[in-house]
């Protein structure tokens, strides 16, 4: 077995850059302006009780604010690890796409909880960090390339991808009842969420599916509208005794060949 490290891709080296900046500005606030750093926090972390008040943004913006560094250094090697290997698989499109689905799916898992009773959540409860997007990776990974072994470092052990899914899988729902289990419900809903987009959702992703479905409707119309000119120009053309045919599309059919051999058409003057 061999030990490689996977290459920094396009959007997950962005996504790192941008969850560093973020951390970076979280301690020159906390050390310089405490007051815009606390305003910092509760602006951008996902409390539910605001959420429900209009601060939707939250839904997202929450992913980009960390605990600690470690809390931030845990969640970007994760996800270079097994983001990248995504990313070069799905393109740059369907990767940011699945990401930030399993970001927003968390954070909505993450309000209805609080507002069930879940223990150690109240909907002034506010969460940070990009788990719930890292575990829907983990998600992706164990499905996509459950074969694959994983060296557990600093551990001198292997194991297949989709067993070291299963048992974070298994530690986060038996956490997600813990009263200390706050994040753990974020997580779940990031892994649950990402396995439902993996199986039930189109293998090129809403976006895709989204354009094919609005151009379709885009060129359904446009047909529709050729036939209703080509029904208006066959009845302008009786008039001058003149019989042009169209297809079921509204697509011209020319007119046959004289006998004569003539190429001009018999209803062109």
């Amino acid at each position: 077995m061999t030990l490689s490290f996977p290459p920094f891709t396009h959007w997950v080296k962005r996504l790192m850059f941008a969850c560093g900046g973020v951390f970076l500005l979280q301690i020159v606030l906390g050390a310089a302006a405490p007051d815009l750093g606390r305003a910092l926090l509760g602006v951008g972390s996902l409390i539910p009780e605001r959420v429900l008040h209009g601060w939707i943004w939250q839904l997202v913006s929450y992913s980009f604010l960390h605990a600690g560094l470690m809390h931030l250094l845990l969640n970007m090697l994760t996800l270079w690890m097994f983001g990248s290997q995504l990313e070069s698989g799905w393109g740059g499109r369907r990767f940011l796409e699945y990401y930030f689905f399993c970001v927003g799916a968390a954070a909505l898992t993450t309000v209805a909880a609080s507002y069930l009773g879940f223990p150690g959540l109240n909907p002034a409860t506010a969460t940070v960090g990009a788990s719930g997007g890292i575990y829907g990776l983990l998600a992706a990974f164990g499905l996509l390339y459950g074969e694959r072994q994983i060296f557990m470092f600093p551990i001198p052990i292997s194991m297949k991808a989709k067993y070291f899914v299963g048992i974070l899988a298994f530690i986060v729902l038996a956490s997600s009842f813990q009263a200390s289990g706050v994040a753990n419900v974020a997580h779940l809903g990031g892994m649950l969420f990402g396995f439902l987009y993996l199986k039930l959702l189109p293998p090129r992703g809403i976006s895709s599916a989204t354009s094919e479905k609005y151009f379709g409707l885009r060129n359904a119309w446009h047909r529709w509208k050729r036939r209703q000119a080509a029904k208006k120009f066959q009845v302008y053309m009786r008039k001058f005794d003149r019989d042009v045919r169209f297809d079921e599309h509204g697509n011209f059919i020319p007119p046959e060949k004289p006998p004569n051999g003539d190429d001009k058409s018999p209803w062109v003057n």
